[in-house]
């Protein structure tokens, strides 16, 4: 079988990384994100061609947040502050090459996966101060792409169109036509990843960060926590993990939910929105016939079939 032909902007990937001080040590390796970034492996560094929506302001905003001492614990942080721009246009940034927990590891038997750690590390983040102005976080724009994403799909995969449903008595709900972050008063307002979950942790000096700024920003915290929480009310992660994850998180005082008592109030929206978003990759991962596209998650079956089931609840 003939190798795949060079991606074209393989000489400006590696040109960008040497002028970074990362030597060309081995061969360049390219991995397309789910939601459409490409990475390539560089020597010691990562060098990140965003989404070409990405709004390049928003990004140079939340690279210079990244530095802010307030939070500067729990990130992993950018090599360079630029946001440098591509032959193509896309925007570009650079990134140390750290161990990242990888969400498959975590599903095989006998894994240990950080949960705790995790959670205690969103309670720091929620808890930052950080100066100066910050974009709105990233998670609803990422729940209004799944939603069209899914409207446009419909009519190869029915299936979809009930997601798009789901996903717009979501909208509703969280009432997103005027992209306020403080729709709800009775809700905190802190930093926001805006797209965490398993595959955003890196290990850096032994200790776990948070990987991938490009939804940073304000709101309330719980969108953090919807993930786990929408994962382990579709019966896709185990109560005790879910449980531990919580208890780290209200141990080291995360605004997102209550203390004590039930916090399903404050993540039931978010944790729907999760799901909605989830299960429109999971269906395209799969495909219409449930058949596991290349490099599918062996998993996505069982995952897509779960989150559907949940769509079809809400």
């Amino acid at each position: 079988m003939p190798s795949a032909p060079p991606h074209p902007l393989l000489p400006w990937i590696e040109g960008y990384a040497v002028r970074l001080g990362s030597p060309l040590t081995s061969p360049t390796a390219w991995v397309t994100t789910a939601s459409g970034a490409e990475l390539a492996f560089v020597g010691g560094l990562v060098v990140k061609l965003h989404h070409p929506r990405t709004d390049v302001a928003e990004l140079r905003t939340r690279l210079a947040l990244a530095t802010d001492p307030a939070l500067a614990a729990y990130l992993v942080l950018p090599v360079s502050s630029e946001v440098a721009v591509a032959p193509d246009g896309r925007a570009v940034t650079a990134w140390p090459r750290v161990e990242v927990l990888d969400p498959a590891d975590a599903d095989r038997e006998g894994a240990t996966v950080p949960w705790a750690d995790a959670g205690r590390l969103l309670a720091g983040l929620h808890r930052a101060r950080p100066l100066g102005s910050m974009p709105v976080h990233g998670g609803w724009a990422r729940l209004r792409r799944a939603v069209v994403r899914a409207e446009g799909g419909a009519d190869v995969d029915p299936r979809l169109g009930m997601v798009a449903a789901a996903g717009q008595r979501v909208l509703a709900g969280l009432d997103l036509a005027a992209a306020d972050p403080a729709s709800r008063p009775d809700r905190p307002l802190t930093v926001v990843h805006g797209d965490w979950h398993l595959g955003q942790l890196g290990r850096v000096d032994g200790a776990w960060r948070l990987l991938d700024l490009d939804d940073l920003g304000w709101g309330d915290p719980a969108w953090d926590l919807a993930r786990p929480a929408g994962f382990w009310a579709a019966g896709l992660l185990p109560t005790g993990d879910w449980e531990g994850f919580l208890a780290a998180y209200r141990a080291a005082g995360g605004p997102g939910v209550p203390v004590t008592g039930d916090p399903w109030p404050a993540l039931d929206l978010p944790a729907r929105a999760a799901v909605v978003i989830a299960a429109t990759r999971a269906v395209g991962a799969v495909g219409a016939v449930g058949a596991r596209r290349s490099g599918a998650d062996t998993h996505s079956d069982h995952t897509a079939e779960a989150l559907l089931d949940a769509c079809r609840k809400m």
